[in-house]
């Protein structure tokens, strides 16, 4: 059977686990051809160990022509590369799914992969349970919302931080997930993500909680009509499970069965 191509880009944490994933025998079905990072010096090191080759940019990938490529980077990444990867053939797995916070790009995304023949995969990352949460939106006129719980520290560079969170459990931020998306252009991932799923951005309600001393994250989404509530509730502490949720992807894409 003749692999499937895939290409990486990212050259850090999240990518080393989909390559590892992948030197371990997880994903036989797939030939990792080429690297692409910020970093020369990480990706060259990394594109040496799992054996293929070293990409100075996006466009270098791209020529390997991958049927696969699984972002793990920066939305400012996304933005760069997904047109010309469906464009030219490239299917692409998305971590990044903040870059969709911009509409007009998300639907200039959609149209050039309906026009190329080509798919966008989004990733679950740190969340997950889109399935679940996207069949009860579909059931009728449904309500949908974001409660997450979140250290202080995480929340340094934005505009909710302040001294005092140090001292008391404190609600920084309610409303629409347009609104936080506006509010934080690069911390939305789940916002974004949860709200494609169900109700869409400006329907999708957001709550964001200051709590001392708290370590990771903890994001309970919830979709809900008459009869039927659905709620993902999932705390992480490492940014791992991102990783893995690609792994997870590639896998459904070649599986018999599908989860």
């Amino acid at each position: 059977m003749e692999k499937r191509k895939l290409g990486l880009l990212g050259s850090g944490f999240l990518s080393g686990i989909i390559a590892e994933a992948m030197h371990n025998g997880l994903l036989p079905e797939y030939e990792l051809v080429g690297i692409a990072g910020r970093n020369p010096v990480t990706t060259q090191e990394m594109a040496q160990k799992y054996g293929c080759k070293a990409c100075l940019s996006s466009d270098e990938l791209l020529a390997l022509q991958p049927d696969y490529i699984a972002e793990a980077a920066s939305g400012a990444a996304v933005r760069e590369i997904a047109v010309k990867a469906l464009s030219a053939g490239s299917n692409l797995i998305v971590l990044s799914i903040g870059a969709f916070a911009d509409t007009d790009f998300y639907e200039q995304v959609k149209k050039t992969a309906a026009a190329h023949g080509t798919r966008v995969y989004i990733a679950s990352g740190a969340v997950g349970g889109f399935d679940v949460l996207r069949t009860v939106s579909l059931m009728g006129k449904a309500v949908s919302g974001i409660e997450t719980r979140k250290g202080p520290a995480s929340l340094q560079g934005t505009p909710l931080f302040a001294e005092q969170l140090d001292a008391q459990e404190t609600e920084v931020f309610a409303g629409s997930a347009k609104d936080a998306i506006a509010l934080l252009p690069t911390k939305v991932n789940v916002a974004v993500a949860a709200s494609l799923a169900t109700t869409g951005p400006k329907n999708t309600q957001v709550h964001i909680t200051s709590v001392p001393e708290f370590v990771g994250d903890d994001h309970k989404i919830t979709a809900e009509i008459e009869g039927v509530r659905a709620v993902v509730d999932i705390y992480s502490s490492t940014s791992a499970i991102a990783g893995w949720s690609v792994v997870a992807v590639l896998q459904n894409i070649v599986s018999p069965i599908v989860f």
